[in-house]
């Protein structure tokens, strides 16, 4: 069981149907102006995305630790370069390097010149509660807050998901400012034994937005191993 403060969060879900203050619109993601010129033509529209939602989280000035967290990364650049070997053209070695999982935190590292840790999370079949871990982990250990980046984007139709239940049909983002006192919404996260199969991080990313845009108390997510809640107190 672990108590921590959710000082202050952002979203960007542009498929999901509802309104609230801290929901990036689709119309709103932009490139932000004050990044370099250089480092603007690297940024995907999801890598905008992520930038958009942690810049509405965070304070101005300030460095935190972060923990990024997804499913896939960017895969759907992956498949543009496969097809570039098929039809026997050359890869941008540039290319390469911003499609491996971790591009979008070295891109966030330089853009903010953030020299603190950066931890980047693949959480397979684990969902969401894994950048959760590692974040309280983090807090445990001194910090005084974090910043937790989950994102994700849908896959390509040429990749198969049967049986997997990991796809959603629009990208989401979610941003979290974390710490274990101060002014925000306190939550707890708990282990529960039961088993049960809620997806996997697209799915829950999704469903932990819906949890913090609602009324609703209570949020369950497991899939198959290892369940928790998230209990707003």
């Amino acid at each position: 069981m672990s108590d921590f403060i959710l000082c202050n969060w952002s979203a960007w879900a542009p498929g999901l149907n509802c309104t609230h203050h801290s929901l990036v619109s689709a119309d709103n993601v932009v490139v932000l102006e004050w990044i370099p010129k250089l480092l603007q033509r690297r940024l995907t529209p999801l890598a905008r995305a992520v930038f958009n939602v942690a810049d509405h989280c965070m304070e101005s000035g300030k460095t935190l630790p972060v923990v990024l967290s997804s499913s896939h990364g960017e895969i759907c650049k992956s498949l543009d370069m496969l097809k570039a070997i098929q039809a026997g053209d050359e890869l941008s070695p540039t290319a390469f390097s911003l499609s491996v999982h971790n591009a979008i935190a070295g891109l966030f590292s330089i853009a903010y010149d953030n020299n603190q840790e950066i931890t980047v999370i693949a959480p397979g079949l684990e969902g969401i509660a894994p950048a959760f871990i590692e974040a309280l982990g983090m807090l445990n250990e001194g910090v005084n807050e974090v910043l937790m980046i989950l994102y994700d984007e849908p896959l390509a139709d040429f990749y198969p998901t049967a049986p997997f239940n990991l796809n959603v049909c629009f990208p989401c983002v979610l941003a979290l400012r974390m710490s274990l006192n101060g002014d925000g919404m306190p939550l707890q996260l708990c282990r529960i034994p039961q088993s049960r199969n809620d997806g996997e991080h697209p799915i829950q990313l999704l469903a932990f937005i819906k949890f913090l845009v609602t009324e609703q108390r209570l949020l369950c997510l497991g899939n198959y191993g290892h369940s928790w809640t998230w209990h707003k107190k």
